[in-house]
């Protein structure tokens, strides 16, 4: 977008804005960032589509899968395809991150190198996910799939989850009218790739030495191109002793709004942008600096500004996109694969959503949370962390109660009530029906957890603006009189984010424990069974530290490691105290506790099908 179409967007935009009250904007900004990422996921979702469709069209690879030879070396080829360009990308971003210096880097210790362990399982981990994107795209590229995609719009949980979608979308258009600067905003998320090609580059001058020693040196320009918004620091490295200035030597302007590095020769000078403070730069578009020639001798400057974008907070626009328009290919790639498999799972999940149990777990999700809000917590400053651990541990209560209902309901009570019978006369096995039992049950309660962690980020948001008018924020900000910014709210809603990851997972291993108890006990047991185990998760660190004990019992010390070693250890997704306090988690931590999850789910499904095989049904 040029500047001039900026301009005049947001000319129209202030023209049509609707004057609230600064705290409602800074409230409602968060969430219509909320909102964009929903709309970019239905639009990335839709030109994704768009491009199988295309594909599906050419001869020969629209009926790939249907073709077992032709299936495997197309997802052979694909597998090496989709490796070689990540290793070619790797490698690229690790030359550009070695070419390029990074702010405060003369201060910091080299980096070391990878452990090889690490390196062995990365590039492992990235083959399997090659691998996995090959096989998606051929199954996915199939005109049979994709025929099937508005049948399975409208069934299963796939059409809710658009219907929420869709309603953040018309947020987003809706808040183009509400908030301050979209078009700045909408701009990050071009301007994010753009400085992430285009790299750091260093700006070679040379500054003649001054004619006289004795005379004042002349002033030279430096000529730069950045924006004064995306600035984060400015590097200057030079050979003799020099001075750099962001305003001209003679200007009157107040030395503290003006930057000056004093860069001895052989030295580097580094000046890192305070967020707080004011920009030092007047005009949007930085095109000069200014520079002196402080010694006798000819001197060569480098100076490298480091750019980020603006607003980095839109960083969760293609998060949330991707995030989307995963689960809607996951749900195609699942029906396309397995098709027996997920018609039970349809089955289950459109029983389970329309059971009066779901409905009041989640009437008392969206309400619970909302009086989470208002109640005083007496915390003298914290009350959006007990906002955040309440949310977070009722979402997951609701979750586990709603999976282990929709265990008993779908598998037990059916195998009691003769309906599993039914069900395995049909051409659908064993395996079929338990696997599918679980996924139903999956894709219902993620629903629970996706519109119940939708809900919880939009009040977390208003949180911090609530508690300033109640007198209890300003002790996080520092003792300072003004209402949060929308930076702030941003903060404190994406943050929660990974504990929703986190209580998804942990819901899914109760469910495969259900689904495993269900196939032998009643529902009383089986409820007994898994809250019992949901307990004595989180208490397994507790048991395995009671071991070290001096003169601890010997039944004791069996009884903790049997815990530890059999059940799982839930206490690993359970980050609340981190996330209340805002300590950021780590991807790689996310990525393990999913590796966990699935491995601990595939041995309750294991055992699931080992008990459900000689199972007398009649």
């Amino acid at each position: 977008m040029s500047p001039q179409s900026a301009l005049l967007l947001a000319d129209i935009f202030d023209r049509w804005r609707l004057q609230l009250p600064d705290p409602i904007v800074n409230w409602l900004t968060p969430v219509w960032i909320l909102c964009v990422g929903a709309a970019a996921g239905l639009l990335l979702t839709a030109v994704l589509w768009g491009v199988l469709r295309l594909l599906s069209a050419i001869p020969g690879i629209g009926t790939l899968a249907d073709e077992p030879t032709t299936s495997r070396v197309a997802i052979v080829v694909l597998s090496i395809v989709f490796l070689g360009l990540s290793i070619g990308i790797y490698q690229g971003t690790r030359r550009a991150q070695a070419a390029a210096p990074a702010a405060g880097a003369a201060a910091q210790p080299a980096p070391q190198p990878a452990n090889p362990q690490d390196r062995i399982w990365g590039w492992g981990g990235a083959a399997v996910g090659c691998f996995l994107l090959a096989v998606a795209l051929v199954t996915l590229v199939s005109r049979r799939a994709l025929a099937e995609t508005r049948i399975a719009i409208r069934e299963g949980v796939l059409w809710p989850l658009f219907v929420v979608g869709t309603v953040l979308a018309c947020g987003s258009l809706f808040g183009l009218v509400l908030i301050r600067k979209p078009t700045e905003l909408l701009e990050s998320l071009v301007r994010g790739p753009a400085l992430w090609m285009a790299g750091t580059t260093s700006v070679p001058i040379d500054l003649p030495a001054p004619p006289d020693q004795f005379a004042d040196p002349a002033q030279q320009e430096i000529r730069v191109n950045f924006r004064k918004d995306e600035i984060r620091s400015l590097i200057v490295k030079s050979d003799q002793h020099v001075r750099v200035r962001t305003e001209p030597f003679d200007s009157q302007t107040d030395p503290s709004l003006v930057v000056t590095l004093d860069v001895p020769a052989g030295e580097e000078k580094t000046w890192l942008r305070d967020q707080a403070g004011a920009n030092p730069f007047r005009e949007a578009i930085v095109t000069k600096l200014y520079a002196k020639n402080l010694s006798t001798a000819k001197a060569h400057v480098d100076v490298t500004p480091i750019l980020k974008v603006a607003y980095p907070e839109m960083s969760l626009v293609p998060i949330l996109a991707v995030a989307m328009a995963g689960v809607f290919f996951i749900y195609l790639l699942l029906r396309a694969a397995f098709p027996k498999l997920s018609a039970v799972a349809l089955a289950t999940a459109k029983s389970d959503i329309a059971q009066p149990i779901y409905l009041i777990l989640f009437v008392i999700g969206l309400f619970a949370i909302v009086l989470f809000v208002v109640i005083p917590y007496n915390t003298f400053g914290d009350d959006i962390k007990q906002l955040k651990d309440s949310g977070l541990s009722l979402i997951l209560v609701l979750a586990v109660i709603q999976s282990v209902w929709a265990a008993s309901t779908s598998v037990a009570d059916e195998v009691e009530g003769k309906t599993a019978l039914t069900v395995l006369s049909k051409p659908v096995s064993r395996r079929a029906f338990i696997l599918g039992k679980f996924t139903g049950i999956a894709w219902s309660v993620g629903l629970m957890v996706a519109i119940l962690g939708v809900w919880l980020l939009i009040w977390v948001a208003y949180k911090p603006i609530y508690d300033f008018r109640e007198g209890g924020y300003e002790i996080n900000h520092q003792q300072q009189n003004t209402d949060p910014t929308w930076h702030d709210c941003h903060r404190e809603m994406v943050q929660i984010v990974p504990g929703l990851v986190l209580v998804y997972l942990e819901a899914l291993v109760i469910a495969a424990l259900s689904v495993a108890i269900s196939t032998r006990l009643p529902t009383l047991a089986n409820f007994i069974i898994s809250f019992a185990i949901y307990v004595l998760g989180h208490l397994t660190p507790l048991l395995v530290q009671s071991q070290v004990v001096a003169n601890q019992l010997p039944p004791i010390i069996f009884f903790g490691r049997l815990i530890a070693t059999v059940l799982p250890v839930l206490d690993h997704f359970n980050i609340q105290a981190s996330v209340a306090a805002g300590v950021n988690v780590p991807t790689v931590y996310l990525l393990w506790s999913l590796v966990y999850c699935a491995l601990y789910s595939t041995v309750a499904m294991l055992l699931a099908l080992t008990l459900f095989e000689d199972r007398d049904l009649a």
